[in-house]
């Protein structure tokens, strides 16, 4: 290939900068680097027209510099891990589609994301996550997850991945060979998973082999030690095992391995980001994540020149690398493409799809109570329960919310409250109507739980509504409701309240076990 050692590199980084537009640390690592390939995040972005503007100018500058388009990435998988505004459509979660019970959901749901980012000029979508929610107290991934079995996952998740090639957008499953069945959040710390190449073929390995089966473009690796696969205390990232001998040479994938990305705890502060980087070259990882800082940026490039110069890594495995990178692109980042997309349709879409993922968890009676003429509402704010989730969003409040639709009175409480917070905020219990509450991972927060319990003696009209995890609902007093919403957003909060005043039934089912 007629390209310089810095441009073939420049290639197979992935990079992210801060702001809603180009800045001088971008234009540097584009210019000079000739990075060309980018990720987005909510920061970046403030409307669909903007985003659009921006995405024309990055590919722009790309081209000029590099005589090749521009991955140009994101994660928009839905429900509580999207980037787009409210002037875009955000369809609903992984696992809230698997609620409805109705694999079709999920290609829509990815033809629609599709088709509105190709409009917005985004061509790689990082989803469909593929892992499988084996454990309930999974910090990271959760209702990303299509649940916790493996073929449901599997049917779901290729759904999906069909919808995004569709709308005409590169997919990616992530995080092989699966994130599932962690306690540990791998933004901030090294997940272990002690399962053997047997173990994983019966279970995390089935939605990425169907996926496979099926063309999908791209395989994102987990940042997850697996001491019985790789015996070298490397994380699957940076495993030649595991990339390159267990996804590329024995499962057969054909297409680009993307790497997490390189700043996350579990590789930053147990191997370093640059070391990291090169290793998960070695290991045969085709595009690299370096999310946000550039410095990282460019001292990876320049050790990453110095060790193909000095023959620590194979530049036949390079230009392997380039040839699918360029193919993927032919199809998906040379070409510049106008595609019409209905806002207002794809919004009233998601919107009444969103109502029929919310599922009945407990219900002593068959409808709902009456909310009577003085309801409590009881809720925290939308804190980061990960750092895959944007920034925190204290704009929005579930108490706040419902008051102003409602009346009564509401309450935040803190993400864990104790006995002295819940005690204060039950004081007169016995004086309302009824008591709503929204918890949020309360069974990772165990003090959200310990306040149902304790509403639950006194008052007998008590609806919890998990707002993001429904394993809060898993062990509720006999006598309250409990209601699966998925996800804190501004949508589901309105479709709560058309619940609350009986305007549509419960359809839900639940795609976990309790």
């Amino acid at each position: 290939m007629n390209l310089t050692l810095r441009e073939k590199i420049g290639q197979r980084l992935v990079v992210g900068f801060s702001g809603t537009k180009i800045n001088d640390e971008i234009v540097e690592l584009i210019e000079d680097y000739k990075v060309s390939n980018i990720i987005l995040f909510k920061n970046n972005i403030e409307s669909g027209s903007q985003l659009k503007k921006m995405c024309e100018d990055l590919q722009s500058l790309i081209r000029k510099n590099t005589g090749r388009g521009g991955f140009i990435a994101i994660d928009q998988e839905g429900g509580m891990v999207t980037r787009l505004q409210d002037d875009n459509v955000n369809i609903p979660g992984a696992m809230a589609i698997a609620a409805t019970n109705n694999v079709d959901y999920a290609y829509q749901a990815g033809k629609i994301t599709g088709k509105q980012l190709k409009k917005l000029g985004v061509n790689f979508n990082l989803a469909p996550v593929g892992d499988i929610n084996s454990n309930m107290d999974n910090p990271v991934i959760g209702v990303r997850s299509y649940g916790d079995n493996p073929e449901k996952v599997a049917e779901y998740a290729s759904a999906m991945t069909k919808g995004l090639l569709d709308g005409g957008v590169m997919a990616s499953a992530k995080h092989f060979p699966g994130h599932g069945d962690t306690n540990v959040d791998s933004h901030l710390g090294l997940p272990q998973i002690n399962k053997s190449l047997e173990e994983i073929e019966k279970c995390e390995l089935i939605p990425f082999k169907q996926m496979i089966k099926e063309g999908i473009p791209a395989i994102m690796t987990a940042h997850i030690l697996f001491p019985k696969i790789e015996t070298d205390n490397l994380p699957a990232t940076m495993s030649r095992k595991i990339v390159r001998g267990l996804l590329k040479d024995k499962i057969g994938f054909k297409g680009l391995v993307i790497s997490d990305c390189m700043e996350m705890k579990a590789i930053q502060k147990n191997y370093g980001t640059v070391e990291g980087i090169k290793q998960a070259m070695n290991a045969g990882v085709d595009l690299i994540c370096i999310s946000h800082t550039a410095r990282f940026a460019r001292e990876a490039s320049d050790a990453l020149v110095d060790a193909f110069q000095q023959g620590e890594l194979s530049i036949e495995e390079m230009d392997e690398s380039l040839d699918k990178i360029f193919s993927w692109k032919e199809k998906f980042a040379d070409k510049v493409e106008e595609i019409t997309f209905d806002e207002d349709d794809g919004k009233e879409y998601a919107y009444k799809l969103l109502k029929e993922t919310i599922t009945p968890v407990q219900m002593p009676t068959k409808n709902l109570p009456k909310l009577g003429d003085k309801p409590l509402f009881i809720g925290s704010l939308p804190f980061r329960a990960t750092n895959v989730s944007n920034k925190n969003d204290y704009t929005l409040s579930f108490s706040d919310f419902m008051v102003e639709r409602f009346g009564g009175q509401g309450v935040i409480m803190s993400p864990d409250p104790d006995e002295e917070e819940i005690n204060h905020i039950l004081k007169e219990a016995k004086s309302y109507s009824s008591i709503i509450i929204g918890t949020y991972n309360g069974h990772l927060y165990k003090g959200q739980l310990e306040l149902i319990k304790k509403a639950a003696v006194n008052n007998t009209n008590i609806i919890v509504t998990a707002l993001r995890n429904p394993y809060d609902l898993r062990s509720l007093p006999d006598n309250v409701y409990g209601i699966a919403a998925y996800e804190y957003t501004l949508n589901s909060l309105r479709a709560l309240g058309e619940l609350f005043e009986g305007t549509y039934e419960l359809h839900g089912v639940l795609p976990v076990k309790m």
